[in-house]
C-alpha cells in the first residue's frame, strides 16, 4: 500500500493547543507496516528522526514547525481477552482515543479507566507520560506496551517493569525510550469493585449504596468540566505542568508560610504540592494573561491560548511564571508539555 504523504503541513490543526509552524512532511498510519514504511521513507528522505504525534495533546510545537517528517499514529484496535471471570487484558491500537476507550469500558462494567476520564489523547502517549488523574495513573493498569524502534525497525514488548513508571514519567521519556514508538497498550482491568476515591473531588460517592465505573466517570468528567476548557473549542493542553514533589522539610517550611497549602506525602517521604493552589492562591495568578496566553480562570494549572498564539509567546508566559512560583517558594516547577 502506497503511503500518503502530505507535504508543507501546518502543525497547529494536529495539536490541541493549536499552535505550531509547517512540517515538510506529514504521514498519517493506520497499521504497523504503514509505520515501518514511514519510518523508512522519514530515514531516507530527511536526516532528522521522525516526530510521532497522536492527539497531539501533550506537545508545544515551535512556530518554525518541524524540518522532517511528521507521522501521525491512527492504528486502531480493540480487543478484549478475557483472563478468569473477574480479570481482562484490554489490548488497544496506540491511536485510540483514551475517552472513547474509557467510556466503552465504563459502559461493560469494568473498572480501572475511569478516573482517567475526559483526559484528551491517544492510548499510545499514556505509558509516555504515565498519564494520571484524580489517584489513579496508567501504571498501575499496564501490563505491557508493544513498540517499534525508529532505527532499526525492531519490534519489541515491553513489561511492566521495562517500562521505568514513575510520577509523570517513564522509560519512553528517556534518551534512549524516545528510539521506540509505541503501536500497542496492554491494560489490565476488573470487574470486582474497586473505586478509587481517595480525592477529595470524588470522595463524596463513598456515600453512595451503589457504584459502578460509569457513576465514577460521571462524577469526573463533571468535576473535569468545571476544572477544564473544552479542548474542541480552546487552544489548550490541559494541566500544563507538573504537580512538584519537595522534601518534607521544605514543605514543612512552606506550610509554616501559609497554612492551607495541599500536599500529599509519598511513599519516599516527599510531598506532592497542589501547584494549582500554589498558582492560585500563593501567587494570584488564577486567570492571569499575557500577549494572548493564560492560566486558565477556572482552574490555574491549565494553560489556554487565543486564537493565532505564538509557542514564543507561550515559551515567554510559562518562563514568567515560573519565576514568580519560585521567588514565592522557592519551588522549580517542570512541565508536563513537551516542547518541540
Amino acid at each position: 500500500m502506497e503511503l500518503a504523504i502530505k507535504t508543507q503541513v501546518p502543525l497547529s490543526s494536529y495539536t490541541t493547543l493549536q499552535i505550531g509552524g509547517v512540517a515538510d512532511y506529514v504521514v498519517e498510519v493506520s497499521s504497523v507496516e504503514e509505520l515501518k514504511q514511514a519510518l523508512a521513507f522519514a530515514k531516507n528522505e530527511t536526516d532528522k528522526p521522525a516526530l510521532i504525534l497522536g492527539g497531539g495533546s501533550n506537545v508545544l510545537i515551535g512556530d518554525e514547525g518541524y524540518r522532517g517528517v511528521v507521522i501521525v499514529m491512527k492504528l486502531l484496535g480493540r480487543v478484549y481477552e478475557m483472563v478468569d471471570e473477574d480479570e481482562c487484558l484490554l489490548h488497544l491500537g496506540a491511536g485510540e482515543e483514551l475517552d472513547e476507550v474509557v467510556s466503552e469500558v465504563c459502559a461493560k462494567g469494568l473498572w480501572g479507566l475511569e478516573n482517567l476520564s475526559s483526559i484528551p489523547g491517544t492510548v499510545g502517549a499514556t505509558p509516555v507520560q504515565n498519564v494520571g488523574a484524580y489517584g489513579v495513573e496508567v501504571s498501575s493498569l499496564i501490563t505491557t506496551v508493544a513498540a517499534i524502534n525508529i532505527t532499526t525497525q525492531e519490534e519489541k514488548i515491553f513489561s511492566h517493569d521495562e517500562c521505568h513508571f514513575s510520577y509523570r514519567d517513564s522509560f519512553f521519556k528517556t534518551s534512549e525510550g524516545k528510539n521506540w514508538v509505541i503501536t500497542n497498550v496492554t491494560y489490565k482491568l476488573t470487574k470486582k469493585v474497586s473505586p478509587q476515591l481517595q480525592y477529595a473531588d470524588v470522595a463524596f460517592l463513598k456515600e453512595r449504596d451503589t457504584i459502578t465505573p460509569s457513576v465514577v466517570r460521571e462524577a469526573v468528567a463533571a468535576v473535569r468540566s468545571q476544572k477544564f476548557p473544552d479542548w474542541s473549542k480552546v487552544g489548550t493542553a490541559g494541566s500544563f505542568f507538573k504537580n512538584p514533589m519537595i522534601d518534607a522539610t521544605h514543605f514543612v517550611q512552606l506550610k509554616e508560610q501559609y497554612k492551607d497549602i495541599v500536599g500529599y506525602e509519598q511513599e519516599n517521604g516527599d510531598v506532592k504540592v497542589s501547584l494549582g493552589w500554589v498558582l492560585d492562591k500563593v501567587c494570584g495568578l488564577k486567570g492571569f494573561c499575557e500577549n494572548g496566553v493564560c492560566l486558565y480562570e477556572k482552574q490555574a494549572l491549565v494553560l489556554v491560548a487565543e486564537k493565532n498564539t505564538t509557542a514564543e509567546s507561550v515559551k515567554n508566559f510559562v518562563k514568567n511564571i515560573s519565576q514568580i512560583v519560585f521567588e514565592k517558594t522557592k519551588i522549580k516547577i517542570e512541565c508536563e508539555v513537551l516542547f518541540i
